[in-house]
């Protein structure tokens, strides 16, 4: 054989089969007595009544590991921008809508408020637009693709942006008791569906080199805080996170009262970024580590 054939050996070939290929051989073989038609024949890995019991939740947690990141690297995405933020922030050309809609003083209150942070999703979408075009790739591998958690408002308008700029585009999204859909600018083949919380953020952060961090409610504020712990705690190198809306953040939470009391420190203060818009939260990531970006 030549150096430049690309003919297998016999040596190369696999001797045992394939378990996709194991799989047709038993589906395709009639299950014509008792012992074959009973649920214990079923090969396990093909039984989905088996892997839902109780006692494999440990599988089922290495599956939810090993599926995305598996085929994120594929994908050849070495690193992500994160964005965390609310699902319930409207897109401006929405925000009169909500108003229209609120009825009581308190409803219209909310409403009010919620579209006043509508800015919010356009600076999102700039953000991710920027790290689209900027386009880093090292070593044959991509690095700040955008990754939200695939739902709407501010999730929507990351890969929004990133999309805006011909970019690929990722959505780490969970089931939940309500309808809870991909939008529909994540990149199909990018879109992936949690059942555990856990393991959901856990991807998040897996490549994350940057996370920017805008107004929401209890899930934002879960994934922000986490961040933070990980960070403050060593378990997870510094790395830029850009808190979009001081005004928010400051009624909502006294971070400096923590400190006062002795609970953190005040150098934790530095853990985060305060930041009002995309171009200033980006360069932040081009100074933290000093990429080149053409300009």
């Amino acid at each position: 054989m030549h150096d430049n054939d690309q003919t297998p050996s016999a040596l190369e070939h696999q001797r045992f089969y394939q378990a996709e290929q194991e799989a047709g051989f038993a589906e395709n073989h009639p299950r014509v007595s008792p012992q074959q038609q009973d649920p214990s024949y079923r090969l396990a890995f093909r039984d989905t009544d088996f892997l839902l019991r109780q006692e494999l939740r440990p599988v089922r947690f290495q599956l939810e590991l090993l599926k995305p990141e598996m085929l994120l690297d594929e994908a050849g995405i070495a690193s992500t921008l994160v964005v965390y933020g609310s699902a319930r922030i409207p897109a401006p050309d929405h925000a009169q809508d909500l108003l229209d809609k609120a009825v009581t003083p308190q409803e219209r209150a909310i409403a009010e408020r919620l579209a006043a942070k509508a800015r919010y999703y356009d600076e999102a979408r700039r953000l991710a637009r920027l790290a689209a075009n900027a386009n880093v790739i090292e070593k044959g591998k991509r690095h700040f693709v955008v990754c939200s958690g695939g739902g709407p408002s501010i999730m929507e308008a990351a890969n929004r942006g990133a999309r805006d700029a011909g970019g690929e585009t990722i959505g780490l999204n969970i089931t939940l008791r309500h309808e809870q859909e991909p939008n529909p600018f994540v990149t199909p083949h990018l879109s992936f569906q949690f059942h555990y919380f856990a393991l959901r953020k856990m991807h998040f952060l897996l490549r994350a080199r940057a996370v920017a961090v805008f107004p929401g409610g209890f899930g934002t504020f879960d994934e922000f805080f986490e961040l933070l712990t990980l960070i403050q705690t060593g378990k997870m190198k510094p790395i830029p996170v850009l808190l979009f809306g001081g005004d928010y953040w400051d009624r909502v939470i006294n971070f400096n009262a923590i400190a006062e009391e002795g609970l953190i420190g005040f150098n934790d203060l530095d853990l985060f970024r305060r930041v009002e818009t995309a171009d200033e939260a980006w360069q932040t990531i081009v100074d933290f580590y000093a990429l080149e970006t053409g300009d």
